[in-house]
């Protein structure tokens, strides 16, 4: 039986780039680096990110980035108060943010936006059951 996730990969061309993405915009705090030593395939660097009781283990690893973009994407859960102070910080690092999909009232805000080596990234401010109920009452 599957216990949770257990960590998040990501495979970039420059770990200092994304790091500024993961600890500068998002507020994660790196707790390792392998530097020259590595024990993986490549050098690559731990973060924490969210409640300290539940914290979501972040991985980077060197390597080739994404050949190109697609709506293959994260999305981390933030307060709906805190969506424009993340703005702030996203456009602050120059990271374009896209326009978001369509949505209908009650099912949360979102902010898209890819990283350095294509990987899209959202801060949703909903939750599945939200979502559910909305889509319970139908297209009005």
């Amino acid at each position: 039986m599957v216990e949770g996730l257990s960590h998040l990969t990501f495979i970039v061309q420059n770990l200092d780039a994304m790091e500024r993405v993961f600890v500068e915009a998002l507020g994660a705090t790196k707790i390792y680096d392998s530097g020259a030593e590595s024990f993986s395939l490549s050098p690559e660097r731990f973060y924490l990110l969210g409640p300290e009781h539940a914290p979501l283990w972040l991985v980077l690893m060197q390597g080739e980035p994404l050949p190109s973009r697609t709506y293959n994407h994260v999305a981390f859960k933030i307060p709906e108060a805190d969506l424009e102070a993340y703005r702030v910080k996203l456009k602050a690092l120059d990271l374009g943010i896209l326009p978001g999909r369509p949505r209908v009232a009650g099912e949360g805000q979102s902010i898209y936006f890819y990283g350095p080596d294509n990987h899209l990234f959202e801060l949703h401010t909903g939750t599945l059951p939200q979502r559910l109920s909305r889509y319970a009452e139908g297209k009005t």
